[in-house]
């Protein structure tokens, strides 16, 4: 993803530098140094695509040789410690092509240096670093005297001024982002990317601990010397301002642990001296916020700015939820479900609840939907309705597969949050009363985003509807808003799988959902879908063995190979491909200097495109198949049956499409899916790697990984949702400290819940010899069915964490909470007689948790018979 970089640094010759030896290095050119009198020869380098001098009007023509204009340089300067030159900088973001890369940095030295009158010594380079992953970067050694005809003058003094700086950060944010929504790439930087989320440190490269040991020299030795400095301004950063650290530390996770912290403060510190400062300074903070300890016993904290945060989002989900102002009348209603219908769509009965809760008046709709279970085609119909009421639909997802897919499925126009949050930025395309925003895969979308982007919809005034499933992959950054808000608003959910076609598949698929993962793998197990080699190694070959026959047999199908790591992927990339060049189904191969390094395409090659281009109609994501290829142009017919071509010059970012990251198919359908599973993985993972096909599903694993499908179910089921700060509240460690057991903390909460409520109903209990009778309305009977899995599935969930002597998470304690109100609003005293029942009959919970509530309804309606 794109990430802001932006130093600046002075070339001095009180450390030793030479502006020709650095300019030589940054050009990887062999220049010879007048002063010196030597040559510096890098030739060698590799990684430079760009490379020139900039004259602003007036300098003379022979500074354009870069040996001339260094040289000269250095003749002006005579004092022994002079500053030779200021270099700024600048990582590129690596979704642009090389060319649109140089096109970026030419015009940003040119507007914000070569016109202020500084000679510009532009270098970019595209570097391929150990993971294979570009790191574009532009080095520009800037000149720090007036220049004229006659060459160079006296030093200009605002060149140096300290707010310069910054302004250039702040100018090089806004030139990428403007380029980045322009392009529709999903992708946004911040100047202040560190200082926006109170991080006022500087951007650190990682030095190897082999690196740092050794005794290097030259520029790998200033390289690491460079490092330290970094680290040590970091460290006096966090010591006149702890308040930094907290806010870069909750940037990806909204709590963390005392290990956390010392970990970050190391990482930017330099010395045990200065660590033991930080420490000290961020220990002392005001801004440091002491949640309790954690179901593992361990301290959690958090920062003053997340509190903050999440209170925002929480005011801005009230008065979304608050607010009745989007109403569509039932003659809408009704209107979209009959054109839906004679299209042969008919909505089965959770889709109804679904269309019809998303489309009452309420400013805020949340819809919990398992993998596979046609969410997409339920908005369609809500959108017919809502564009048959007057109002404008806009849809939005975190990546801009996910806003593709919510496209196609819904025929809601789609963007991603970044180009949308973009255009706001700009005062474009802001959002209006009668907009409604539906935001899909909503469970990967951080806390701050978030707030952001209901803040905005709660201020003018448009109605937001959060679609996701918070099982499934978790956000990058901070915090579990979908989440929060669901369990906080409520909801309604589809839990009808219809994806996969076999009746036990769709059963697996909710098991992932609520968090069974063993059961899931257990039932493929036993079809004989779950496959155990030696290694890995060997259960990579097995798994492109079966992917070949799947292929040969079936060739109509599609499919996709998945596991957990680009490395992996690519591994399985070649291993396939390597299958159809044996079969002769691959015409001649031809190398493409490609993103991610070179790659050897050939007609009838799976690829797969890697970054958004609004102009060719492709998401970082969409699959295809090469039709024709040169080492310049290359044509593909896409998945969906479009026919793209493209000059490989402008669009390089591509890959291979046989295999993919789990990451990458969150939103994907095919009919066939073999997974190698890596120790990597967990359920969130699981759930969306094994729910990505229609008919058929290979597991693959090694015992080198696991030694037995136990340790595989184990790792598989690993819970890593994220927390929010607000899950932690010292009642919710209460029962955890006194060694309560799960049975007794059920009971316990249940026997609480109606007292809290204080409901009008306390004291009243039914005759115990009259059965109540189910609701008569529809709605009621749903909503007391809803209400009563969703207790069940808390339940299960903490009888498992206990059953394998796990902590229970303080989100799963608010889920068996929150459960338990929503029910007791639908039928007092129901929490306590239901929690009551189910330690009579367990197994009426797994059933319950499964979608089959009818036996835990009866018993929870007999339970006061058996408490007379």
């Amino acid at each position: 993803m794109a990430i802001f970089h932006l130093s600046v640094k002075v070339i001095s010759r009180s450390s030793g530098r030479s502006a020709v030896a650095a300019a030589a290095y940054r050009g990887a050119e062999r220049l010879h140094d007048d002063r010196l009198d030597r040559d510096h020869d890098f030739t060698n380098k590799d990684g430079v695509v760009h490379s020139e001098v900039m004259l602003p009007e007036g300098a003379p023509e022979e500074f354009g040789d870069r040996e001339n204009l260094w040289n000269a340089v250095e003749a002006a300067e005579k004092r022994k410690d002079a500053q030779l030159s200021r270099e700024v900088e600048f990582a590129i973001p690596r979704e642009l092509t090389r060319e649109q890369g140089i096109e970026l940095a030419r015009e940003f030295a040119e507007a914000e240096f070569v016109e202020k009158g500084m000679i510009a010594d532009l270098n970019v380079h595209w570097d391929i670093g150990a993971d294979g992953q570009p790191k574009p970067h532009a080095h520009v050694m800037l000149t720090m005297r007036e220049v004229g005809k006659d060459g160079f003058g006296a030093k200009v003094r605002e060149w140096n001024k300290a707010g310069l700086v910054e302004q250039w950060r702040e100018r090089w944010a806004d030139h990428v982002n403007q380029r980045l929504a322009e392009l529709d790439i999903d992708a946004r930087i911040d100047h202040r990317s560190l200082e926006a989320q109170g991080i006022a440190l500087e951007p650190q490269d990682k030095i190897g601990p082999a690196a740092s040991r050794m005794g290097v020299r030259g520029l790998e030795a200033e390289r690491i010397e460079e490092h330290r400095a970094v680290a040590q301004r970091n460290g006096e950063r966090i010591i006149a301002n702890p308040a930094v650290a907290l806010n870069a530390i909750t940037h990806s996770q909204a709590t963390f642990t005392p290990r956390d912290l010392a970990m970050f403060v190391h990482r930017h510190s330099d010395g045990k001296e200065q660590f033991d400062l930080a420490m000290s300074a961020v220990r002392g903070s005001s801004d440091l916020i002491a949640l309790g300890k954690d179901g593992r016993g361990e301290e959690r904290f958090t920062s003053r700015q997340m509190i903050e945060t999440e209170q925002r989002l929480g005011r801005a989900s009230e008065l979304l939820a608050e607010r009745e102002r989007h109403q569509v009348e039932d003659r809408g209603r009704e209107g979209a479900l009959a054109r839906a219908a004679e299209r042969g769509l008919v909505l089965s009965g959770e889709q109804r609840a679904a269309f019809e809760h998303v489309t009452d008046g309420r400013g805020l709709s949340v819809v919990v939907g398992y993998a596979g279970t046609g969410k997409s085609a339920m908005l369609g119909v809500a959108r017919e309705a809502w564009e048959s009421a007057g109002y404008t639909v806009r849809g939005a997802a975190l990546s801009g597969i996910a806003a593709e897919g919510l496209e196609h499925g819904s025929g809601i126009a789609s963007r991603t949050i970044a180009s949308l949050e973009y255009q706001w930025g700009q005062g474009c395309e802001m959002l209006t009363s009668r907009d409604v925003l539906v935001i899909d895969e909503a469970g990967m979308v951080g806390t701050r985003q978030m707030e952001r982007v209901l803040s905005h919809a709660a201020d003018a005034g448009a109605k937001v509807v959060l679609v996701g499933d918070p099982q499934q992959l978790q956000a990058i950054e901070a915090g579990a808003a979908f989440r929060a808000i669901h369990e906080r608003h409520g909801g309604v959910e589809i839990s009808e799988v219809r994806r996969q076609h076999d009746s036990w598949q769709q059963d697996a698929t909710r098991h992932l959902a609520t968090g069974r993962t063993g059961l899931a793998i257990q039932a493929y197990g036993q079809r004989g879908m779950v496959h155990a080699a030696e290694t890995r190694e060997a259960a990579r070959g097995e798994l492109i063995e079966r992917w070949d026959r799947d292929r040969q047999a079936s060739p109509s199908d599609t499919r996709i190979i998945l596991t957990h790591t680009n490395d992996e992927v690519r591994e399985l990339n070649e291993a396939a491909r390597g299958r159809l060049r044996d079969a002769g189904e691959l015409g001649n191969d031809v190398s493409i200097k490609a993103d991610r390094g070179e790659r050897a395409f050939a007609s009838g090659d799976r690829i797969m495109f890697l970054r958004n281009e609004r102009g060719l109609g492709v998401k970082n994501g969409t699959l295809g198949t090469v039709e024709q290829v040169t080492p310049q142009r290359m044509a593909v017919r896409t998945d969906d049956g479009r026919n793209v071509a493209f000059d490989t010059k402008d669009y390089a970012h591509i890959d291979h499409g046989y295999a993919a990251t789990i990451h990458k198919a969150q939103g994907m359908t095919v009919d066939r899916a073999h997974v190698l599973a890596t120790r990597g993985m967990d359920s969130h993972g699981a759930y969306v790697a094994m729910s990505r096909h229609r008919d058929g599903l290979a597991l693959h694993y090694g015992r080198d990984d696991f030694a037995d499908q136990s340790k595989l179910v184990g790792t598989l089921s690993r819970e890593r949702g994220k927390d929010m700060a607000s899950d932690y509240k010292p009642e919710q460690q209460f029962a955890e400290r006194r060694g309560i057991t799960f049975r007794e903390r059920i009971v316990e909460i249940a026997r609480q819940l109606p007292e809290r409520a204080k409901s009008i109903f306390a004291g009243f209990r039914p005759q115990a010899n009259r059965l109540e009778s189910l609701p008569t309305d529809q709605a009621g009977l749903t909503d007391q069915r809803r209400a009563v899995e969703r207790y069940a599935r808390a339940a299960v969930d903490i009888g498992q964490m206990r059953e394998q002597e796990l902590p229970v998470l303080p989100h799963q304690r608010d889920a068996l909470e929150k459960a338990g109100k929503a029910l007791d609003a639908i039928r007092p005293h129901g929490t306590a007689d239901l929690a009551s029942a189910l330690q009579r009959q367990p197994s009426l919970a797994r059933e319950a948790a499964d979608g089959r509530s009818q036996g835990a309804i009866r018993a929870m309606q007999l339970e006061p018979t058996f408490s007379k």
